[in-house]
């Protein structure tokens, strides 16, 4: 079966807002139904080039479905998803992540029995080019690649600032580590677009600063677009560049994280008052 590549197109130019900063990623017209509840009605969602785009809205909203969506996870009934002004609509997941497109999830989605270093290499093996047997083997070849891409890693550990737990089994670590680790196994992707889905879910007031400098540091450092999936408010307003606001499945709001928390129909989500 032939395999469809994805990556190397030219970024297409923002519609959404009149911003002239390209568009990295985006979900158009999209929607998702799974039997007779509607996740995503006709949702138009743009992530712009260097930008830290919020989705926010109440439980049950289609956020998570919207992420999934972007990352290949589902593939939506109508509409399309865009990547540098690509189609990808229904490619596999592994080649969307391979064009650039890396997603950390609500929960740990790693592996508690292995180590720190070990759960971020997991990260690198798209870019690795020994095949399953050449690396049982443990040919020349391979040993140098393992230790080009482990020098790569051992980057990202130091950003992260976790040297000292670097070979600790990950389930042995706080929530607050794990998912700092979670992080580091999407850098190791070297991702051009960057999905974190509700990064903070269950962390307390320290854990939540940390990570959120650790998310300032990767912008500043990488200049990487992030879509960020929050409930906590604050950090959405702290963070934000755009917000977009989903509630029933439909996209209600977009604008500067000023401009979303006057809109009369991000408050009347949130705080009801009649019918919607």
């Amino acid at each position: 079966m032939t395999t469809v590549r994805i990556d190397s197109p030219q970024p297409a130019h923002a519609a959404d807002g009149g911003s002239d900063r390209p568009v990295m990623l985006a979900a158009r017209d999209v929607r998702m139904a799974f039997g007779g509840v509607v996740a995503l009605n006709d949702v138009t969602v743009e992530v712009r080039d260097d930008e830290l785009l919020a989705v926010i809205g109440p439980n049950g909203a289609g956020k998570t479905s919207l992420m999934n969506c972007l990352s290949g996870f589902y593939r939506p009934q109508k509409g399309r998803i865009e990547f540098q002004g690509r189609d990808v609509t229904g490619h596999p997941v592994h080649e969307i992540a391979r064009a650039g497109v890396a997603r950390t999830f609500q929960g740990t989605h790693i592996f508690s029995g292995m180590t720190v270093i070990e759960n971020i290499m997991v990260g690198r093996h798209i870019h690795m080019r020994s095949s399953v047997m050449q690396s049982f083997m443990y040919f020349p070849w391979t040993q140098r690649e393992e230790t080009r891409q482990r020098e790569i890693v051992e980057e990202i550990i130091e950003f992260l600032e976790i040297e000292t737990i670097r070979h600790q089994p990950v389930g042995s670590l706080g929530y607050g580590l794990r998912k700092r680790v979670d992080l580091g196994r999407a850098l190791a992707q070297e991702p051009r677009v960057l999905l974190m889905d509700e990064p903070m879910a269950g962390m307390n007031a320290e854990e939540k600063e940390d990570l959120a400098r650790f998310i300032l540091d990767v912008r500043e450092a990488r200049r990487l677009p992030v879509v960020l999936v929050e409930h906590d408010m604050g950090v959405v307003m702290d963070l934000a560049d755009r917000v977009v606001v989903l509630d029933f499945g439909k996209r209600i709001a977009v604008g500067t994280p000023a401009q979303v928390q006057r809109d009369p129909a991000v408050l009347q989500a949130y705080l009801g008052g009649g019918e919607r």
